[in-house]
């Protein structure tokens, strides 16, 4: 039935949605290595606006401990260190008068631990979201007309294997930045 596929259609949408935030998410969360991406929320004032550092700046990790940011402005440099020190990443900018210099500092056991428990709930958000998807996906089902009964358990089940294949999906992610974040 085309109602049937567009309904499986929707709910995979929405449950891929929900994996790739949580993909989003996961990448701020640092694992020890220095990574560009670990600024991505942090805004400095330009011009009297705040604005994401990579418009204002390239951020480069120059090795596996550190990250340099280079504003195409030097009058940037205060502002930019004044922004990550704000951000509450726990790091700690230094600038040279040309860039700011970032290294990032060994996490320790209880950080880690933090940290790991963060992704965990984040992983949980992003099954929330499958399992809401699924239920709209459910009760959208119940509502066509005219559909057997057979019909409409056939189609709850394959909802289900969908759901399935996507919890299965954010317990792989979760177990891969898990083993991340351990790795000292």
């Amino acid at each position: 039935m085309e109602e049937l596929d567009l309904i499986y259609e929707e709910a995979e949408d929405n449950m891929k949605k929900s994996v790739a935030h949580l993909e989003k998410e996961l990448v701020k969360i640092r694992a020890g290595r220095a990574n560009p991406s670990m600024l991505d929320g942090v805004k400095a004032e330009y011009y009297g606006s705040l604005t994401p550092l990579n418009q204002v700046a390239n951020i480069n990790s120059t090795d596996a401990r550190t990250l340099t940011v280079q504003p195409w402005e030097k009058s940037l440099i205060p502002e930019i260190e004044k922004a990550i020190l704000n951000a509450g990443l726990g790091l700690n900018p230094q600038n040279n008068g040309e860039m700011v210099i970032i290294n990032i500092p060994v996490l320790t056991e209880e950080r880690r631990k933090d940290l790991a428990k963060r992704a965990g709930s984040e992983a949980e958000d992003a099954r929330v979201g499958i399992r809401n998807s699924r239920k709209e996906a459910n009760d959208m089902i119940k509502k066509l007309e005219g559909v057997s009964e057979d019909i409409i358990k056939d189609a709850e089940d394959e909802v289900q294997k969908i759901t399935d294949s996507y919890i299965q999906k954010v317990d792989n992610i979760l177990k891969k930045k898990e083993e991340e974040i351990m790795l000292v």
